[in-house]
């Protein structure tokens, strides 16, 4: 059987990611790892994890290995709402609330509901390149924005949508990390958010936020999101996901926005998974009840500190003169820019052969013509690691300027 001649076009479209398939090349104990965008798997909470579980079997067998409802079981979206109006001060009602298989899933479904092949979108460049890869199976036109060390520009936000209109094309959404974003580690000010916000409204189209991180913040004070400064209008789909801030084998997240809008994704997560696991829903929601959550967070967060203080002295003290990165007041990375006439893929094999890997960065340009960045995770590696593997690199870099 040729099934070549079966595959429908959302394969042809499909790419493999590059950072998955790169962990798999780079898996040798022997290699030093900034590539993946793990969490330190030492800090995992196994024990209240088995405690909680054995819970759960002992209180609410049938309801957690039963079916579950699509929109997620009560018991955790009651301790969702109770939790972002202590921590972010939004106000939402169930029906607003959407319990998802972590964020990726969010975004596979966003594509599905709201983009058309060449349909159009706006994201940053660089960006997330999970999202990249949704959208692109959607067969989405992804224009991309300017970014500087505060995220997203408004002034080619607003440039990108003028020319999509004199295109008569309308742009779908805007797909922001405001936080700590991936792949940069920058963080979009408040002023600036006002700004973007103020300009998807001018242009009818709307924000889809993607906060993953934004409660690892290490200084400084966070800017309100763009769904508490959307004041309830309705002009903002924010996704959370709890991959980076409790256990990612959970695979649990929540999306947020309109009701209206999130009976569509009800109706769309039915026909994809029925529901999310509930046992794993319902752990989640006595981790919460607990009040283990934001406690945990705060370990995350002094340990992440550390190893980011210690990858920028060490970038500081080993990279040559003519490199630069970028300073992330949170979350798991940092950016690494070479020269313009160095190119980040081609480097990638030999700082492999020097036992130390990194993610290139073209791939999270949607254009994919941008070639001498690079992603630096410091969330995973030990403080040992993080110290050999950029020496390791700073010299990988050495030998090729």
């Amino acid at each position: 059987m040729d099934y070549n001649k079966l595959f429908s076009k959302v394969v042809s479209r499909s790419k493999a990611s590059a950072i998955r398939e790169l962990l798999k090349v780079i898996s040798r104990p022997e290699i030093i790892s900034f590539a993946g965008g793990l969490p330190a798997p030492d800090l995992f909470p196994a024990k209240e994890v088995a405690d909680i579980m054995q819970d759960v079997l002992d209180k609410h067998a049938k309801e957690a290995l039963q079916y579950g409802t699509t929109e997620g079981q009560d018991k955790l979206k009651k301790e969702l709402i109770k939790l972002m109006k202590e921590t972010e001060n939004i106000t939402v009602t169930p029906e607003q609330l959407l319990v998802v298989s972590a964020s990726q899933q969010a975004l596979d479904m966003t594509a599905r509901i709201f983009i058309n092949p060449e349909d159009s979108i706006i994201t940053a460049a660089p960006t997330y390149l999970g999202a990249l890869q949704a959208f692109q199976v959607a067969g989405a036109d992804i224009r991309g924005a300017e970014s500087d060390g505060y995220g997203i520009l408004p002034e080619d936000l607003e440039a990108k949508l003028e020319e999509l209109k004199k295109e008569g094309k309308p742009c779908k959404f805007i797909y922001v990390v405001p936080d700590f974003q991936n792949p940069t580690g920058t963080t979009i000010p408040e002023q600036r958010r006002l700004e973007i916000l103020e300009i998807a409204k001018r242009y009818g189209t709307f924000i889809l936020e993607d906060s993953p991180y934004r409660q690892v913040r290490f200084e400084g004070k966070a800017p309100r999101t763009f769904f508490e400064l959307d004041n309830g209008q309705g002009n903002v789909i924010t996704m959370f996901t709890f991959s980076k801030v409790f256990t990612p084998g959970f695979r649990l997240g929540y999306i947020i926005g309109p009701e209206s809008v999130i009976r569509k994704y009800v109706i769309l997560k039915q026909a994809m998974d029925l529901c999310s696991s509930p046992i794993l829903q319902l752990a989640t929601a006595e981790y919460l009840r607990r009040g283990l959550l934001m406690q945990h967070v705060k370990d995350i967060i002094v340990c992440y500190r550390e190893k980011r203080d210690l990858m920028l002295k060490t970038l500081a003290e080993y990279m040559p003169k003519n490199i630069s990165w970028t300073r992330p007041e949170g979350g798991l990375f940092l950016w690494l820019s070479l020269p313009k006439h160095m190119n980040a893929t081609d480097l990638l094999p030999k700082a492999i052969e020097n036992k130390v890997a990194f993610v290139a960065g073209v791939d999270f340009y949607p254009s994919g013509d941008v070639h001498n960045d690079m992603r630096l995770n410091f969330s995973y590696s030990t403080k040992e690691q993080i110290v050999e593997g950029l020496k390791r690199l700073a010299q990988t870099i050495k030998e090729n300027l």
